[in-house]
């Protein structure tokens, strides 16, 4: 019971936090930091779809020899394709501030909330998925696997749930309403994630598609989304290290744990 309360609030925590950044750093974040933040985002998200779910979905599909990568595979295609159409369908902004997709009456407020909710989606998904895998006896999901991802998309949220509620702070907006909208921005991750459990029966046969799925969802987030915004603004390597950092720091986790 542990492990399922923690896996499903451990990634909520992390956005919470993250938003609460709103009440103790009185100014805007400064380009520098958010590059820092995006860019260790980047490498968690990248390592956690490699290591927690590609090849758990490999090794599931073992018995296909050669052609045990087609599961993932085909699943990570599925993904990239459902957020494909999600980012066509939903208007939102991207995360460095432009607009994108139909036009919308919506606020600029709403726009933001809807662009990290956008990115959650997936990282809820992927948390189910794997609890799902550890309920129903899986063999190569264990607890420490679902910890250790849990563990990383926590610290892949603090980030953004800062990136979202300071520049609403700063727009003038009063804290604890930015904090609000920065906690809201990740309710979709335990959501997600819980309709994933309750549907386990359904899962198990289809772990290996959907672990690609979700890892297909993640890096699309990842090329889309926060890539091009560590390359925003004037040159530098800031991104490209806290990249490595992130990516190695969760690989280390899902490796030591798992």
């Amino acid at each position: 019971m542990n492990t399922l309360v923690c896996g499903l609030l451990l990634p909520f925590l992390g956005t919470a936090l993250g938003a609460g950044c709103v009440f103790f750093m009185k100014k805007s974040m400064q380009r520098s930091l958010r590059r820092m933040l995006t860019g260790f985002a980047a490498g968690v998200m990248t390592a956690a779809s490699i290591w927690s779910l590609l090849i758990p979905a490999m090794d599931r599909s073992a018995a296909l020899g050669a052609f045990a990568f087609i599961p993932a595979a085909t699943g990570l295609w599925l993904g990239i394709g459902f957020l494909l159409i999600l980012d066509r369908m939903i208007p939102h902004l991207h995360l460095n501030g432009s607009a994108e997709g139909p036009k919308s009456r919506l606020k600029r407020t709403s726009k933001l909330v809807l662009s990290v909710t956008l990115h959650n989606l997936p990282e809820g998904m992927a948390v189910g998925v794997v609890l799902a895998g550890w309920m129903a006896g899986d063999r190569e999901i264990t607890a420490a696997t679902v910890m250790a991802l849990a563990m990383g998309i926590a610290l892949q949220n603090f980030p953004e749930g800062a990136i979202i509620s300071l520049p609403l702070k700063a727009e003038g907006m009063n804290k604890g309403k930015a904090f609000l909208w920065g906690v809201m921005s990740g309710i979709v991750e335990p959501l997600g994630a819980l309709l994933t459990v309750l549907a386990a029966g359904l899962i198990s046969p289809m772990l290996p598609l959907l672990l690609g799925f979700a890892a297909g969802a993640m890096l699309f987030v990842v090329v889309e989304e926060l890539i091009p915004e560590l390359a925003e603004g004037d040159p530098s390597n800031l991104g490209t290290v806290f990249f490595g950092l992130g990516f190695s720091l969760m690989m280390a986790l899902d490796v030591a744990l798992g």
